[in-house]
């Protein structure tokens, strides 16, 4: 299967559960395989990633259910709290942080491009990201991309002990798919690809 097979098959899926179709020793190969080779600016390798299981996983989710009540209405909290549940209901979670230490080391011995290294943190992150969402759905599982980041973030640290450099970037629900990603569309490559 090419890269771009692979490319293709990686979807949002919403609705998962908490069997999953391979070893949970799948995900964690591809955890490590992921952090280790997705690519980072001046190879700072600034990336720190958290996979939550069991509990864990579902403390997580709890956090953000919490969080959500008190910035929503009693109405907005009905259909947020479905969603997080659809999330909670899954195997387990990838955490997806950044260490600002390594970004403000790389800012002191680079002054020149200071501006830039919060910048490429991020990239790399997404990157790594799509790394591990891509790679979970080649394995058959269903995954999302999630951003409940500074809702929680104070909390995820104190939780888990997690360093107060550590900036929270994302989140990947993942378990065994119970339905099928809903239809993607595209807005005519024409209009987003140049070739001159």
């Amino acid at each position: 299967m090419s890269i771009i097979d692979s490319i293709k098959k990686r979807r949002s899926f919403y609705s998962i559960s908490s069997e999953l179709p391979v070893s949970v020793g799948k995900v964690e190969e591809i955890l490590k395989e992921a952090v280790m080779h997705a690519p980072s600016a001046f190879n700072s390798q600034s990336a720190r990633v958290v996979l939550l299981t069991g509990e864990n996983h579902k403390a997580f989710w709890e956090m953000v259910k919490s969080a959500i009540k008190k910035i929503v209405s009693e109405q907005a909290f009905v259909t947020s709290s479905a969603k997080i549940d659809s999330f909670a209901a899954g195997y387990g979670t990838i955490l997806f942080f950044e260490d600002r230490a390594v970004v403000k080391s790389l800012q002191g011995a680079f002054p020149l491009y200071k501006d830039n290294f919060p910048v490429w943190s991020e990239q790399s992150s997404g990157m790594l990201q799509f790394i591990v969402w891509t790679a979970l759905c080649e394995l058959g599982l269903g995954a999302s991309l999630q951003h409940y980041n500074e809702l929680v973030e104070d909390e995820v640290k104190e939780k888990w002990g997690f360093s107060s450099e550590w900036k929270i970037i994302a989140q990947i629900p993942f378990g065994n798919r119970t339905e099928e990603a809903g239809e993607k569309v595209f807005l005519p490559v024409e209009n987003r690809l140049f070739i001159l």
